[in-house]
Parts: C-alpha cells; sequence; structure tokens
C-alpha cells in the first residue's frame, strides 16, 4: 500500500461553502486528520499543456469552526500527477465543462488516484446510470418528445419531469393527470435545455421522504431521510426539506446489494444513491452529499471509512 502524503482537492471554492453540512468539508477535514497536506483548487485553474496536467493550487488548512473554516496559502502551479490524490468535489451540473475536468483527470488516474474514477463519472450519469437497473426504479421516460411524455402522463397519472443533467432540486416539476400546463411546460424545457428531459412516476411515497443512502466502495455506510416541505415535491435539503434520522428497511438492503458490484466495477468509492419508497430514483457518482447529516444523527463517519478505503485503494 502505498503511503499518502498529497491530497488536491478539486471543487466549488472553499470560502463559499457552508460547513454544517458540506460532504467536502467532511471528507478533507478527515485527511488533514490523519496529516495528509491538503491543496485546494477549483476546476478553472486546470490546465493541459503538452501532455501534462497541472492545476494552480492553494496549501490548505481546515477548522471546523463556521465563518473560519480555512486558511489558504500562496497559489502555486503544480503537475497533478505529483499528487497522491485527487478528491473530484465540484457540484454539477453535469455540462460539458465538467466532462471536460474528467477528460483532464483521466490522464493522470489512477497512478494519482481520483476519486471518483473519472473516465466512469463521465460515462454514468446519475439519471442514467442507474436505468441500468430498470426493475429497481419506477416507470421512467428520457426524452425531448412531447408526444412521448403527454403519452406517458397519460398512461401514469402523475409524473414528475426534470432536466438530464440538473442538480439539486432545479428544475423538478409535480404535473397532475389533468394539470393543463404541460405544454408550456415542455415548451419552456425545450428552449432551455438542449438535452432530452427524464420523466418518471409521481411516487407518493415522496411525501414520506426521499433517502439518501451513502455506499462506500459498494456497501452501504449510512443513510438519512430527508423529507420535503409541506408544499414541495422537492426533499433537497437546501430547497427546504428536512433531514431525519434512519434505518435501511429490507428492500433498500437489496438495493444495494444489486448495484454494488456496478460500483466497484467501475471504481466508485463513494455514491449516494435516492430511493422513494420501494424504488431507486438516481445513482449520484459526481458530488454525493449526506456525510455530515448522517454522522449528526448518530450514524457512522463516512469520511473515516472513505479515507480507509483509498488507502487500501492506493
Amino acid at each position: 500500500m502505498a503511503k499518502i502524503t498529497n491530497v488536491a482537492v478539486q471543487m466549488d471554492h472553499v470560502s463559499t461553502i457552508n460547513i454544517a453540512g458540506d460532504s467536502t468539508f467532511a471528507m478533507s477535514l478527515e485527511a488533514q486528520a490523519r496529516g495528509y497536506r491538503l491543496f485546494h483548487y477549483t476546476p478553472d485553474r486546470l490546465s493541459l499543456r503538452d501532455g501534462t496536467v497541472y492545476a494552480t493550487v492553494e496549501p490548505m488548512e481546515l477548522r471546523d469552526v463556521a465563518g473560519e473554516h480555512v486558511t489558504l496559502g500562496a497559489p502555486e502551479r503544480v503537475d497533478l500527477a505529483t499528487m497522491d490524490v485527487v478528491l473530484l468535489r465540484q457540484d454539477p451540473p453535469f455540462d460539458m465543462a465538467y466532462i471536460t475536468s474528467t477528460h483532464l483527470l483521466e490522464r493522470i488516474h489512477p497512478k494519482t488516484l481520483v476519486v471518483n474514477d473519472p473516465a466512469w463519472v463521465r460515462n454514468s450519469p446519475e439519471k442514467i446510470f442507474v436505468t441500468e437497473f430498470a426493475d429497481l426504479m419506477p416507470a421512467t421516460l428520457i426524452t425531448r418528445d412531447p408526444a412521448e411524455i403527454r403519452r406517458f402522463r397519460e398512461e401514469m397519472g402523475d409524473i414528475i419531469l426534470k432536466p438530464l443533467y440538473g442538480n439539486g432540486g432545479a428544475g423538478v416539476f409535480h404535473s397532475t393527470r389533468d394539470d393543463r400546463n404541460l405544454s408550456s411546460l415542455l415548451e419552456m424545457f425545450g428552449q432551455m435545455f438542449r438535452e432530452p428531459f427524464i420523466a418518471q412516476q409521481y411516487l407518493p411515497d415522496v411525501r414520506k421522504g426521499d433517502k439518501r443512502i451513502i455506499l462506500v466502495d459498494g456497501e452501504p455506510a449510512g443513510a438519512i431521510n430527508r423529507v420535503p416541505a409541506e408544499h414541495d415535491s422537492r426533499s433537497n435539503m437546501h430547497v427546504g426539506g428536512r433531514a431525519e434520522a434512519t434505518e435501511l428497511t429490507a428492500r433498500e438492503k437489496e438495493i444495494c446489494a444489486r448495484i454494488g458490484p456496478a460500483l466497484r466495477e467501475r471504481g466508485f468509492l463513494l455514491v449516494g444513491i435516492d430511493v422513494i419508497g420501494d424504488y431507486m430514483t438516481e445513482i449520484n457518482v459526481t458530488s454525493p452529499t449526506g456525510i455530515r447529516e448522517v454522522k449528526r444523527f448518530g450514524g457512522a463517519d463516512i469520511a473515516a471509512l472513505l479515507w480507509d478505503a483509498i488507502e487500501r485503494r492506493r
């Protein structure tokens, strides 16, 4: 097992995060506690020159103190291949900028271990990868064709319509069978997005919560339940969802056992899946969250479990 000394974190700028619920912060704190040297950079500081991947990084020291959580050192341009581990942790949207960063990071992986594997991140968009397990999902349609979506709603009744590469609950709509706004909604989506849209059967169980289950190296490590606000269909916490403690059901353990081998095959060390009732709706591989909430509700220290897995992989 190779020794880890230097860890670079590719993320949205550390000064902008809310440390109370930020999984990247938790992962980085644990790395610091293990004696690793941390280096921070944002995706726009990444470069490819004559086959070498560079980043302008800043040495980073963290404190678990709101408003005083970080000290950054002087910027320096480094060959990212000199790092032992790179955490690929900027938030979606999963757009061409995100995809380009995976192409660049693929040049240094796996000699420098990139978490998660950038090639498989690129090839496993959350709302498409999950369709490999169609029997574990609600009825799902991916298309730009308005006629297909109308046909789907006629068959399903209530549906959820959302952007295929969106995140954080943005652009998620609940369209009921008698909703007369569907045509206008599809027109708006057509103007805003070049990609197909995703429509899913509405699951009334969402009122009981949308469970985020975190898997480390293909094994379930912890979960939280996210309950939507009374007048919202979305359970995402930054749009008003409420987190609560939870345990895995037999069905959820079955889902994790089914997908675990595929996650390990793709080198996904940290994954978050979303489960409503008996159905999985997404497999999040880009920048899964929930680590701090799980620990806050008395669950596992997932950051520590992740670094144990990274050390084994190194």
